[in-house]
């Protein structure tokens, strides 16, 4: 029998009655997820300290949001919809915004991973609170993130070892960019809001200035792509993407978005009444937006190597969703309907790398023989855009299917 305990930062707690040689077993292992292990004579009926009081429903549906989308991303559901859509119109520039812009600009497709960073460091306030209210002391909880950060960078190696069929070095994958922001943010979190802030400040401030100056030829110019420091950095391993044009350094900026999300985070804990939290987010995200669009003319909003532009840019977008889902869901109690997304939340990690290790590709070939015969009558685009809908629809089911039964798989 799996009983849910789940915190506030969504992650997997469960109390687990099994026999006890396994339960011998288990605790011999060090498992990738946290479990609290109890004998049936023992505390059987121990209620769990409830910690939804305290629970943000907003980040709860934001993660969720983030992830449907990006397993929406994976079924390819957004080109199927606009592939043969004419240039020029609605439904061509709406698909416009559900993929990468080439280079320089920003669209919504470029504020997920984004919003992914962010999401992250809203949740480290709330599970540090969570650990220190089971008794777990701060040498406790540090080891747990140094061991979760050095997973998340695991896990990022190795996927892009999977999608390559080759061992690579490189270090672009948004899990791999995710360790280090996350042990930044979590090291720099019991500092005050204006050191923190001064930080991320600094991080943006430095890779400006590094990419500017940088001098060796052929890598000296700044916002060009596979010419600048970042590509020039990531040949030093063999671990470039000349393709994609992504970096690896990317990380350093980008923890400007985990930071800003603890800041965030620990502002939605504090006493301030809601309005007040709303006002802030609105001032910081409009802040964000100024500061990058603003700034564009001198320095290009480049998402593939995070250029200050885009970090201020993407961080007020990212503030001022926040800021809506704070307003509509906690302060309007309008939740009901976030159940949806809030399934697949609870299981983010897992179907991040379900659908980025082939899952997506295994439930498409399952359903696609059905589909493509049932859907016959709406022509070949017709029906590819309801395979896709209904891929993405198991994928969302595989999600409800663990939460049915309080599966929740974390590191």
């Amino acid at each position: 029998m799996i009983e849910n305990c789940l915190g506030s930062d969504s992650l997997l707690h469960f109390r687990v009655k099994l026999p006890y040689h396994v339960i011998w077993i288990l605790n011999k292992l060090s498992l990738s997820y946290q479990a609290s292990i109890t004998c049936p004579p023992c505390h059987m009926n121990t209620p769990t300290p409830s910690v939804l009081k305290e629970r943000l429903y907003s980040l709860d549906f934001f993660r969720g949001f983030t992830m449907f989308m990006l397993i929406a991303g994976f079924t390819r559901l957004f080109p199927s919809i606009t592939e043969y859509a004419r240039e020029g119109s609605m439904l061509h520039t709406i698909g416009l915004q559900f993929e990468h812009v080439a280079w320089d600009g920003l669209v919504f497709w470029d504020l997920i991973q984004p919003f992914f960073m962010f999401i992250v460091g809203v949740a480290i306030p709330y599970a540090v609170a969570n650990r220190e209210k089971k008794g777990q002391t701060q040498q406790q909880i540090t080891r747990h993130v140094l061991k979760r950060a050095f997973m998340l960078l695991l896990l990022g190696w190795a996927i892009t070892c999977i999608g390559s069929g080759e061992i690579v070095f490189k270090f672009q994958n948004v899990l791999a960019q995710l360790s280090v922001t996350y042990l930044v943010a979590y090291l720099i979190m019991r500092k005050s809001a204006t050191v923190q802030l001064v930080v991320s400040l600094l991080l943006i401030l430095a890779t400006e200035i590094i990419y500017r100056t940088f001098w060796v030829e052929g890598f000296d110019h700044a916002f060009v792509p596979n010419e600048n420091f970042g590509t020039w950095l990531d040949m030093q391993y063999g671990g470039e993407d000349l393709r994609g044009h992504w970096v690896s350094f990317n990380a350093i900026p980008t923890t400007a978005h985990t930071i800003w999300g603890v800041l965030a985070g620990q502002l939605m804990q504090s006493h301030r009444s809601p309005v007040n939290k709303l006002k802030i987010l609105l001032i910081a995200g409009v802040t964000g937006l100024v500061l990058g669009y603003g700034l564009s003319p001198v320095t290009p909003i480049i998402k593939r190597i995070c250029t200050s532009t885009f970090i201020f840019a993407s961080g007020g977008w990212t503030l001022l969703t926040l800021a809506f889902s704070y307003w509509l869901i906690d302060m309007k109690k309008q939740k009901d309907w976030t159940l949806f997304f809030n399934i697949v939340g609870m299981n983010s990690l897992f179907i991040y790398l379900f659908a980025h290790v082939g899952g997506t590709n295994l439930v498409k070939h399952v359903i696609e023989p059905f589909s493509m015969a049932l859907f016959g009558f709406a022509g070949d685009q017709g029906a590819i855009i309801l395979t896709n809908l209904l891929a993405l629809f198991g994928l969302w089911y595989i999600c409800y299917w663990l939460y049915k039964r309080r599966i929740f798989i974390k590191i």
